[in-house]
């Protein structure tokens, strides 16, 4: 199962960053949708001060491309985006227009080997 590693800043401001956190304690019916739908079988979210971490476990035929073009042509993901852009802001290397940022796997150890 392919896995990805990807990173995005909140904005420093601790009110904006519980606000981020609420959103995502009752994340949308559509956007938890959207997102399986696209091949996503399982992602997760870390915080660590301002900084996001995002594991995402996909199938086989995961697509950033088709995921971006479903997004793009989903008015409720559309929305979601927006509003989740009052509490984020580019990490420091994003291209412009990046949001979450596909980072390196520079270590990897396995128990079974």
């Amino acid at each position: 199962m392919p896995r990805y590693a990807l990173a995005l800043d909140l904005k420093d401001d601790p009110a904006l960053i519980a606000g981020y956190e609420a959103h995502h304690r009752a994340i949308w019916p559509e956007i938890r949708r959207s997102i399986h739908e696209s091949g996503i079988e399982r992602m997760e979210i870390y915080r660590l001060g301002n900084r996001l971490f995002m594991v995402m476990e996909t199938d086989e035929d995961f697509s950033f491309t088709a995921k971006a073009d479903a997004d793009a042509s989903n008015p409720t993901v559309q929305d979601w985006e927006a509003l989740m852009w009052n509490y984020q802001q580019a990490v420091p290397t994003a291209q412009p227009g990046e949001k979450w940022v596909l980072m390196d796997l520079i270590f990897e150890t396995n128990a079974t080997r």
